[in-house]
């Protein structure tokens, strides 16, 4: 099984790694991630003392916000959002074909 790769400008070989999933409890809802993706990937979305998602943002039983990965199907693998990520709370994957 061979690895997705490409070449950057320069003519390096290079390998994209996907946002797979964020890690709900490191994630302190900073944002940083959620600015720097120019894609459509990431989510924020608040939950309650009980780790649950809410809908409703202004339920008075929101404990924190945190993202989320909405939509890995726009990731292009770029990695900016776990560099900038000051919890480390990022897992990728690289695609095999």
């Amino acid at each position: 099984m061979a690895v997705l790769t490409g070449l950057t400008f320069g003519g390096k070989t290079w390998t994209p790694k996907f946002a797979q999933s964020i890690d709900e409890h490191k994630c302190i809802g900073c944002g940083r991630c959620f600015k720097i993706c120019g894609h459509d990937v990431l989510l924020l979305r608040a939950m309650n003392e009980e780790g649950e998602f809410v809908d409703d943002e202004d339920d008075d039983e929101i404990e924190k916000k945190v993202m989320t990965v909405a939509h890995p199907e726009n990731c292009i693998g770029c990695g900016a959002c776990s560099r900038i990520c000051p919890k480390n709370c990022y897992t990728h994957v690289e695609l095999n074909n």
